[in-house]
């Protein structure tokens, strides 16, 4: 008798073996290798031995002979996403947005279906969590009641395709990907080979019909895209959903954008007629009425886009192991910091307890906020309170020198428009402003303006 093959597969990253692991050699998990049946390894069989005889031989062609592909964005209604998609949607691109439970990723999608939708474009919304009762209730809430706007309450894929190439929609909204299952994969819904195989099909639709298509992606437990790390791959942007989810405000960050820059973040704000822009950023991540001590305020960059944090330091006796805890700020580098005003300052911070928290749930990761969190530690350390009209910004070395800080006439001008009148910097600005600049260019002489 042929002996039994055996397959087994990482429902994490998709890693094959041929014994059982507790923990995948691939990408360390466990307890994900899930043995295969036979009708699924002669699935990826056939699957690989087709696409290798079906190879149709092309001939390569100079790049200077290579025509370049014009791009015609159109706007999705919301200046936030337009923002972080790179200008507005792109005909035929492939987008993943992935979030916790509950941050609005259905609410955003069928917002931005409404708003398509009453401009006379034809779209479709697959929900396969969903009943489309359920989704109406949804769209009642966010005025996205429009005729040209169908829903399809579905997890077959091959109905769902069918739809797509028998009507002429303008943009399909998928929710979720992990939801669907494709009858010729033999596998559960939500699976590596299910997911891995859904967004080919949905990837050469997109392409091949020049339709835009939003997929949306369950999270795992530490923040990941659930689902083989091939799928983040495979579509041509990842926007993830940042925010604290007891906080009004949510951050939409691009991970990857092979139509724009990956740097910029979308702002929104949850109120009862659902997720919608954010009109004015002016005092939403500080308080400039009164700073108690160990505030200070810092201005950062996230992508073109000036934003005033205020960062927050507690200083306390420690009662055996000194702990250092960061809320939204590299702990890391706190910890480098820390060392610092030890060893240049003489502090003894290795009998204190240090924690740091950046408020309004938004997470710093530049280093142009060093000089603030510093201002902040001293604050908190000698319990004195920082002035309200003042601004720390730069970034600190390990030799205790403060270097200059990118886009800093940017950010001084944001500090201008919103009433602020001094600023703590590295350097003179080569460009004048109404900003009162004082030169700090080692962590010594911050404690002058404490």
């Amino acid at each position: 008798m042929a002996k039994k093959k055996t397959l087994f597969e990482c429902q994490a990253c998709g890693f094959q073996s041929p014994r059982w692991m507790g923990k995948c050699t691939s990408c360390n998990e466990w307890e994900t290798m899930i043995e295969l049946t036979t009708d699924q390894i002669k699935f990826l069989k056939e699957t690989s031995g087709s696409s290798a005889s079906n190879t149709v031989l092309s001939k390569a062609k100079p790049i200077t002979q290579i025509e370049e592909d014009n791009i015609v964005r159109f706007s999705s209604g919301s200046q936030e996403l337009d923002l972080v998609l790179g200008g507005g949607i792109v005909p035929g691109s492939l987008t993943l947005i992935g979030g916790s439970p509950g941050v609005g990723k259905s609410t955003l999608l069928l917002k931005i279906a409404g708003n398509l939708a009453s401009v006379d474009k034809k779209v479709l919304y697959v929900s396969g969590e969903e009943s489309a009762g359920q989704i109406k209730l949804r769209a009642n809430r966010l005025d996205a009641n429009h005729d040209n706007l169908y829903l399809l309450p579905e997890i077959n894929l091959s109905s769902v395709l069918s739809e797509i190439t028998n009507q002429n929609y303008e943009l399909i909204v998928i929710d979720s990907i992990q939801t669907l299952y494709s009858e010729e994969t033999p596998s559960a819904p939500g699976s590596v080979t299910q997911v891995r195989t859904i967004t080919f099909d949905l990837m050469r639709i997109a392409k091949s019909l020049h339709i835009p298509i939003f997929i949306i992606g369950h999270i795992t437990k530490d923040g990941s895209i659930a689902g083989p790390r091939v799928l983040e791959h495979m579509v041509d942007t990842v926007l993830y959903f940042e925010g604290d989810s007891n906080s009004d405000l949510r951050l939409l960050r691009g991970f990857k954008n092979r139509f724009g820059a990956t740097n910029e973040v979308g702002i929104f704000e949850m109120n009862k007629e659902g997720l919608n822009d954010a009109k004015s950023m002016a005092g939403k991540f500080f308080n400039k009425e009164k700073l108690q001590s160990g505030s200070a305020l810092t201005i950062i960059m996230e992508g073109s886009r000036p934003i005033i944090v205020e960062v927050q330091a507690l200083v306390s006796e420690s009662y055996g192991h000194a702990k250092r805890s960061s809320t939204g700020f590299d702990n890391n580098r706190l910890g480098m910091l820390l060392a610092l005003l030890e060893k240049k300052l003489d502090l003894p911070l290795g009998t204190y307890d240090v924690f740091i928290n950046i408020s309004g749930g938004i997470k710093i990761n530049e280093p142009s906020a060093d000089l603030a969190i510093i201002a902040a530690i001293l604050s908190s350390y000698r319990n004195r309170e920082l002035s309200a009209e003042t601004l720390f910004l730069g970034e600190v070395s390990l030799t205790g020198e403060i270097r200059e800080v990118s886009g800093l006439t940017q950010r001084l001008k944001e500090m201008e428009t919103q009433g602020f009148t001094k600023a703590v910097i590295p350097n003179k600005p080569q460009e004048k402003t109404g900003i009162k600049c004082f030169v700090a260019d080692e962590v010594s002489k911050v404690v002058e303006w404490m």
